[in-house]
């Protein structure tokens, strides 16, 4: 679908350690952009309804963030997580999920994920706006493969979880390695 798809350029407000800060709270502001993220590297985008949710802390993101190496040996560079939420929400959540492989991307706008087409209501669980569940794997920009879940719209009544899975997009990097190698 949105394969061959340029990503949009987008600025994304993020909160960095800075020692130099000092006090209790040692973070600063830091843009970064698209490029920043995914300019000249073949990484996994995976984006999701929310950070601290059910199906989003239990499997989706302990499965990139465990399976990292897996990913690598496939000839990803690095793999991100977003959200529409705010680098603050992210970078605990980051935290709590002890992540030291997979990055977090705070879409805390949607500006992104509405620019991708993705941006849905959540009114129905109090959420307001957010990401309809999906994955890519993104080379220098450009989407190589899209992984949607079925049933996009606003209020869906359930949280489809299968088609961005980690399993899922590890064995279509596989099977795409194997067909160059070939």
């Amino acid at each position: 679908m949105k394969t061959g798809m340029k990503l949009p350029d987008v600025t994304f407000h993020t909160r960095v350690r800075d020692e130099a800060v000092g006090g209790p709270n040692p973070f600063r502001w830091q843009a970064r952009t698209t490029a920043d993220y995914f300019a000249g590297k073949r990484v996994v985008l995976f984006s999701l309804p929310g950070a601290f949710t059910p199906t989003c802390s239990t499997y989706q993101l302990p499965g990139f963030e465990n399976g990292f190496a897996d990913f690598q040996a496939e000839g990803v560079d690095a793999i991100y997580c977003m959200s529409v939420n705010d680098s603050f929400v992210m970078n605990q959540w980051a935290k709590a999920q002890g992540l030291e492989n997979v990055g977090v991307i705070p879409d805390g706008s949607g500006e992104f994920t509405r620019r991708m087409g993705m941006l849905v209501r959540k009114d129905n669980l109090g959420f307001g706006l957010r990401s309809w569940r999906y994955a890519a794997v993104v080379n220098d920009g450009v989407i190589e493969a899209w992984f949607e879940e079925p049933g996009l719209c606003d209020n869906h009544g359930e949280d489809p979880y299968g088609v961005s899975s980690p399993e899922t997009v590890l064995a279509w990097l596989k099977q795409a390695n194997e067909a160059v190698a070939a």
